[in-house]
């Protein structure tokens, strides 16, 4: 999994990304992900790896949000979702290095980018320099459990799954390691567990 090859891949997805996954698989998970979160008007929020922009009809009208994602053709899918009206911005962006000041952000969505990324703890570090004190960050993807090292099987998958874009033997732990951080809340979500929605709290980052 590189940059060139998720652009590739992504290219491909994004006619049928929101059928295929979307519409019978992730919203319910996406959608107690903004219940957990608790979003306050004043708040300025990033959206790392948009994608298609599933997540955009959950934030509410008042709030100011940035996505950023690597695919043009997935920014494309996007932006037929902007709302009129809304100061939801766009931009096209490598998440493990963004083009955005440090601390500029109350919260970021890490929505199914951490398994997809090449360098899922770059892509943590970038959304603790971005996010303010006193933010937070949730997670939505899929881990492996803490502890757990991945079967024959499933590393043979796995093989499969990178050539489709994201990788399904990650550890959170090893991503978020080396950083201080203080997670809130962790519950599993899809799959028996195999996603989880983490939110975490910057207090003590």
């Amino acid at each position: 999994m590189g940059n060139s090859w998720n652009r590739l891949i992504y290219k491909i997805w994004a006619p049928v990304y929101d059928l295929l996954f979307d519409r019978f698989l992730f919203g319910t998970g996406r959608k107690r992900m903004f219940e957990l979160l608790q979003l306050r008007g004043d708040e300025r929020v990033l959206l790392v790896g948009v994608g298609t922009g599933a997540d955009l009809p959950y934030i509410p009208p008042e709030i100011t949000a940035l996505g950023v994602d690597l695919s043009p053709e997935m920014l494309s899918k996007a932006k037929q979702k902007l709302p009129k009206a809304r100061t939801i911005f766009l931009v096209w962006a490598d998440a493990q290095n963004l083009p955005l000041k440090d601390a500029s952000y109350d919260v970021v969505i890490l929505s199914l980018i951490l398994s997809v990324v090449p360098d899922g703890q770059a892509c943590w570090r970038e959304t603790l320099r971005l996010l303010r004190p006193g933010g937070r960050v949730v997670i939505f993807d899929k881990f492996l459990p803490e502890g757990q090292s991945s079967t024959l099987a499933r590393t043979i998958l796995n093989i499969g799954a990178k050539l489709l874009g994201t990788d399904i033997n990650r550890h959170l732990g090893e991503i978020l390691a080396g950083t201080k951080y203080n997670i809130a809340h962790n519950e599993p979500s899809l799959l028996n567990g195999l996603y989880r929605i983490i939110l975490i709290h910057s207090s003590e980052l």
